[in-house]
């Protein structure tokens, strides 16, 4: 097609739900739970860690293809080290809304002159429960098409939540140059 280029991993995300186990599951509209807090601490039953790093592990692949799960993921992969059901609960949340969105893809089209290179950047306010850091999200587009994609937790803990915007915005501006 000399429209563009798509880059999809359709099958690749078919095969994540199969690992799971929840082909025949009922999608769900977002990756996440709105305002779901997780913490390290969480009294609920220990999983099979294997598994789960497993299936975070395979998400976080998606993600490259996927900026729409890059805050989920990188949000259930805090919990690694010992994944309890409540975490693996947010991971099987996430591979539902996959379930729901198997064709999503970056499509990049042909760009017939100049394409304007735009940034944005946004956080949250110690949204991580255990640190009470932030977390930063960044995009980039060139044109209409997004070319970079971030979703990290900020390094320090912010004093307030126009703390942890400039951050949020001196790290874009650092990518950026």
């Amino acid at each position: 097609d000399d429209s563009g280029i798509t880059l999809r991993q359709t099958a690749y995300a078919k095969r994540v739900v199969e690992l799971a186990g929840l082909t025949d599951c009922n999608p769900t509209l977002t990756p996440m739970e709105e305002r779901l807090k997780l913490s390290r601490d969480s009294t609920t039953e220990e999983v099979d860690a294997t598994q789960y790093r497993r299936l975070v592990g395979s998400l976080r692949y998606l993600t490259h293809t996927r900026p729409d799960l890059a805050f989920s993921v990188g949000y259930v992969s805090r919990f690694m080290q010992r994944p309890t059901t409540e975490h693996q609960q947010a991971v099987k949340r996430i591979i539902r809304y996959v379930v729901g969105t198997l064709d999503h893809d970056l499509y990049y089209p042909r760009c017939p002159g100049k394409a304007h290179f735009i940034g944005y950047s946004d956080s949250d306010h110690a949204g991580d429960i255990d640190t009470s850091k932030s977390m930063s999200g960044i995009l980039f587009f060139l044109g209409e098409c997004l070319v970079s994609w971030q979703s990290v937790k900020q390094q320090v803990v912010a004093l307030s939540s126009c703390e942890a915007e400039y951050m949020a915005a001196s790290a874009a501006s650092t990518q950026a140059l």
